[in-house]
Protein backbone atom coordinates (compact mmCIF):
# COMPACT_ATOMS: atom_id res chain seq x y z
CA UNK A 1 0.00 0.00 0.00
CA UNK A 2 1.29 3.52 -0.76
CA UNK A 3 2.09 5.82 2.15
CA UNK A 4 -0.18 8.79 2.78
CA UNK A 5 2.53 11.15 1.54
CA UNK A 6 3.09 9.15 -1.64
CA UNK A 7 -0.62 9.12 -2.47
CA UNK A 8 -0.89 12.85 -1.77
CA UNK A 9 2.05 13.57 -4.06
CA UNK A 10 0.68 11.36 -6.84
CA UNK A 11 -2.76 13.00 -6.79
CA UNK A 12 -1.29 16.48 -6.49
CA UNK A 13 1.08 16.07 -9.43
CA UNK A 14 -1.68 14.50 -11.51
CA UNK A 15 -3.83 17.63 -11.05
CA UNK A 16 -0.92 20.05 -11.53
CA UNK A 17 0.16 18.36 -14.75
CA UNK A 18 -3.43 18.61 -15.97
CA UNK A 19 -3.45 22.35 -15.29
CA UNK A 20 -0.23 22.74 -17.29
CA UNK A 21 -1.81 21.38 -20.49
CA UNK A 22 -2.92 23.83 -23.22
CA UNK A 23 -6.57 24.55 -23.95
CA UNK A 24 -8.44 21.85 -25.85
CA UNK A 25 -12.13 21.96 -26.79
CA UNK A 26 -12.09 18.20 -27.37
CA UNK A 27 -10.39 17.43 -24.04
CA UNK A 28 -11.44 20.24 -21.70
CA UNK A 29 -10.37 20.46 -18.06
CA UNK A 30 -13.37 21.26 -15.86
CA UNK A 31 -13.08 21.81 -12.11
CA UNK A 32 -16.17 20.72 -10.20
CA UNK A 33 -17.42 20.98 -6.63
CA UNK A 34 -20.46 21.85 -4.58
CA UNK A 35 -21.29 23.64 -1.35
CA UNK A 36 -24.37 24.11 0.84
CA UNK A 37 -26.11 27.46 1.14
CA UNK A 38 -28.42 28.73 3.88
CA UNK A 39 -31.45 30.70 2.67
CA UNK A 40 -32.09 33.68 4.94
CA UNK A 41 -35.18 35.90 5.03
CA UNK A 42 -35.91 39.16 6.81
CA UNK A 43 -38.18 39.46 9.84
CA UNK A 44 -38.43 43.25 9.33
CA UNK A 45 -38.20 45.38 6.21
CA UNK A 46 -34.64 46.75 5.75
CA UNK A 47 -34.22 50.52 5.92
CA UNK A 48 -33.47 51.99 2.50
CA UNK A 49 -30.13 53.74 1.99
CA UNK A 50 -30.04 57.51 2.50
CA UNK A 51 -27.38 60.10 1.69
CA UNK A 52 -24.35 59.22 3.78
CA UNK A 53 -25.91 56.02 5.12
CA UNK A 54 -25.98 52.48 3.70
CA UNK A 55 -29.00 50.19 3.73
CA UNK A 56 -29.55 48.81 7.21
CA UNK A 57 -30.82 45.37 8.22
CA UNK A 58 -32.28 44.14 11.48
CA UNK A 59 -30.04 41.71 13.36
CA UNK A 60 -32.89 39.20 13.52
CA UNK A 61 -33.47 36.97 10.52
CA UNK A 62 -35.50 33.96 9.43
CA UNK A 63 -33.98 30.65 8.38
CA UNK A 64 -35.65 29.37 5.20
CA UNK A 65 -33.82 26.07 4.85
CA UNK A 66 -30.73 25.04 2.92
CA UNK A 67 -29.95 24.23 -0.68
CA UNK A 68 -26.91 23.18 -2.69
CA UNK A 69 -24.73 24.86 -5.30
CA UNK A 70 -22.99 22.74 -7.97
CA UNK A 71 -20.17 24.70 -9.60
CA UNK A 72 -18.49 23.94 -12.95
CA UNK A 73 -15.37 25.96 -13.74
CA UNK A 74 -13.26 25.69 -16.90
CA UNK A 75 -10.28 28.00 -16.26
CA UNK A 76 -8.77 28.08 -19.75
CA UNK A 77 -12.15 28.82 -21.32
CA UNK A 78 -12.79 31.55 -18.69
CA UNK A 79 -16.19 29.98 -18.06
CA UNK A 80 -18.18 28.92 -15.06
CA UNK A 81 -21.71 27.63 -14.52
CA UNK A 82 -23.55 27.17 -11.24
CA UNK A 83 -26.61 25.00 -10.70
CA UNK A 84 -28.81 25.45 -7.62
CA UNK A 85 -30.43 22.24 -6.38
CA UNK A 86 -32.50 21.31 -3.35
CA UNK A 87 -30.25 18.38 -2.45
CA UNK A 88 -26.76 16.99 -2.84
CA UNK A 89 -26.87 13.23 -3.41
CA UNK A 90 -25.18 10.71 -5.70
CA UNK A 91 -28.25 10.89 -7.93
CA UNK A 92 -27.91 14.68 -8.17
CA UNK A 93 -24.23 14.25 -9.01
CA UNK A 94 -25.05 11.72 -11.73
CA UNK A 95 -27.50 14.10 -13.40
CA UNK A 96 -24.92 16.89 -13.25
CA UNK A 97 -22.43 14.66 -15.07
CA UNK A 98 -25.04 13.86 -17.73
CA UNK A 99 -25.70 17.57 -18.25
CA UNK A 100 -21.97 18.23 -18.49
CA UNK A 101 -21.60 15.64 -21.26
CA UNK A 102 -24.82 16.24 -23.21
CA UNK A 103 -25.63 19.93 -22.63
CA UNK A 104 -22.67 21.94 -21.39
CA UNK A 105 -19.82 20.31 -23.35
CA UNK A 106 -21.41 18.11 -26.06
CA UNK A 107 -18.52 18.82 -28.45
CA UNK A 108 -15.93 17.26 -26.12
CA UNK A 109 -14.52 13.83 -26.82
CA UNK A 110 -13.44 13.40 -23.19
CA UNK A 111 -13.90 15.83 -20.30
CA UNK A 112 -11.19 15.79 -17.63
CA UNK A 113 -12.90 16.63 -14.33
CA UNK A 114 -11.01 17.79 -11.25
CA UNK A 115 -12.95 17.03 -8.07
CA UNK A 116 -12.43 16.00 -4.46
CA UNK A 117 -13.04 12.67 -2.75
CA UNK A 118 -16.55 13.32 -1.49
CA UNK A 119 -18.49 10.07 -1.34
CA UNK A 120 -20.98 11.17 -4.04
CA UNK A 121 -18.20 11.86 -6.58
CA UNK A 122 -18.04 8.33 -7.96
CA UNK A 123 -18.35 6.89 -11.48
CA UNK A 124 -20.67 4.16 -10.23
CA UNK A 125 -23.20 6.82 -9.17
CA UNK A 126 -24.16 6.93 -12.83
CA UNK A 127 -24.97 3.21 -12.77
CA UNK A 128 -27.29 3.83 -9.80
CA UNK A 129 -29.33 6.31 -11.86
CA UNK A 130 -29.12 5.32 -15.53
CA UNK A 131 -29.42 2.02 -17.45
CA UNK A 132 -26.02 0.35 -18.00
CA UNK A 133 -25.71 1.37 -21.66
CA UNK A 134 -26.42 5.00 -20.82
CA UNK A 135 -24.07 5.06 -17.82
CA UNK A 136 -21.31 3.54 -19.93
CA UNK A 137 -21.92 6.04 -22.74
CA UNK A 138 -21.57 8.97 -20.36
CA UNK A 139 -18.49 7.58 -18.62
CA UNK A 140 -16.70 7.17 -21.95
CA UNK A 141 -16.73 10.97 -22.09
CA UNK A 142 -15.64 11.53 -18.48
CA UNK A 143 -12.21 11.21 -16.89
CA UNK A 144 -12.03 11.81 -13.13
CA UNK A 145 -8.97 13.40 -11.51
CA UNK A 146 -9.21 13.51 -7.72
CA UNK A 147 -7.43 15.99 -5.49
CA UNK A 148 -5.58 14.51 -2.48
CA UNK A 149 -7.31 14.16 0.85
CA UNK A 150 -6.91 17.50 2.66
CA UNK A 151 -5.77 18.95 -0.66
CA UNK A 152 -9.00 20.46 -1.99
CA UNK A 153 -7.13 23.79 -2.35
CA UNK A 154 -5.70 22.24 -5.53
CA UNK A 155 -9.13 22.49 -7.15
CA UNK A 156 -9.43 25.90 -8.83
CA UNK A 157 -13.18 25.87 -8.36
CA UNK A 158 -12.52 26.59 -4.68
CA UNK A 159 -11.25 30.03 -5.72
CA UNK A 160 -14.41 30.57 -7.76
CA UNK A 161 -16.55 29.72 -4.74
CA UNK A 162 -14.60 32.27 -2.69
CA UNK A 163 -15.28 34.96 -5.31
CA UNK A 164 -18.95 33.97 -5.50
CA UNK A 165 -19.25 34.23 -1.72
CA UNK A 166 -17.70 37.68 -1.54
CA UNK A 167 -19.36 39.19 -4.63
CA UNK A 168 -22.80 37.59 -4.68
CA UNK A 169 -23.68 35.59 -1.58
CA UNK A 170 -22.67 38.17 1.03
CA UNK A 171 -26.31 39.17 1.52
CA UNK A 172 -29.52 37.67 2.84
CA UNK A 173 -31.24 35.68 0.09
CA UNK A 174 -34.64 34.31 1.12
CA UNK A 175 -35.61 31.74 -1.53
CA UNK A 176 -34.42 29.58 -4.42
CA UNK A 177 -35.88 31.83 -7.12
CA UNK A 178 -34.02 34.89 -5.84
CA UNK A 179 -30.83 32.89 -5.32
CA UNK A 180 -30.91 31.56 -8.89
CA UNK A 181 -31.47 35.05 -10.28
CA UNK A 182 -28.61 36.55 -8.24
CA UNK A 183 -26.20 33.78 -9.21
CA UNK A 184 -27.20 33.92 -12.90
CA UNK A 185 -26.45 37.65 -12.99
CA UNK A 186 -23.07 37.16 -11.28
CA UNK A 187 -22.21 34.26 -13.60
CA UNK A 188 -23.12 36.20 -16.74
CA UNK A 189 -21.05 39.21 -15.68
CA UNK A 190 -18.00 37.14 -14.77
CA UNK A 191 -18.21 35.03 -17.95
CA UNK A 192 -18.82 38.13 -20.04
CA UNK A 193 -15.59 39.80 -19.00
CA UNK A 194 -13.57 36.60 -19.23
CA UNK A 195 -12.58 36.36 -15.58
CA UNK A 196 -10.48 33.36 -14.62
CA UNK A 197 -7.91 32.13 -12.10
CA UNK A 198 -4.27 32.91 -12.75
CA UNK A 199 -2.86 29.60 -11.50
CA UNK A 200 0.88 29.86 -10.79
CA UNK A 201 1.63 26.72 -8.75
CA UNK A 202 3.27 24.00 -10.89
CA UNK A 203 4.75 20.57 -10.31
CA UNK A 204 8.28 21.97 -10.17
CA UNK A 205 7.15 24.38 -7.44
CA UNK A 206 5.52 21.57 -5.47
CA UNK A 207 8.75 19.56 -5.49
CA UNK A 208 10.59 22.54 -4.02
CA UNK A 209 8.11 24.20 -1.68
CA UNK A 210 6.37 21.02 -0.47
CA UNK A 211 9.48 18.88 -0.34
CA UNK A 212 8.57 17.57 3.11
CA UNK A 213 5.54 15.80 1.64
CA UNK A 214 7.65 13.72 -0.72
CA UNK A 215 8.72 10.29 0.54
CA UNK A 216 12.46 10.11 1.13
Amino acid sequence: MPTVSAEFVWRMEDVLDLYAEPYSAQFPVVCFDECPYQLIGETRQPLAPRPGKVQRYDYEYQRNGTCNLFNYFQPLAKWRHIVVTARRTRHDFAYQMKDLVDVLRPEAERIRIVLDNLNIHTPWALYEVFPPDEARRLLRHLEFHYTPKHGSWLNMVETEFAVLSSQCLDQRIPDLETLRAEIAAWEAERNGRGATVNWQFQTIDARTKLKSLYPS
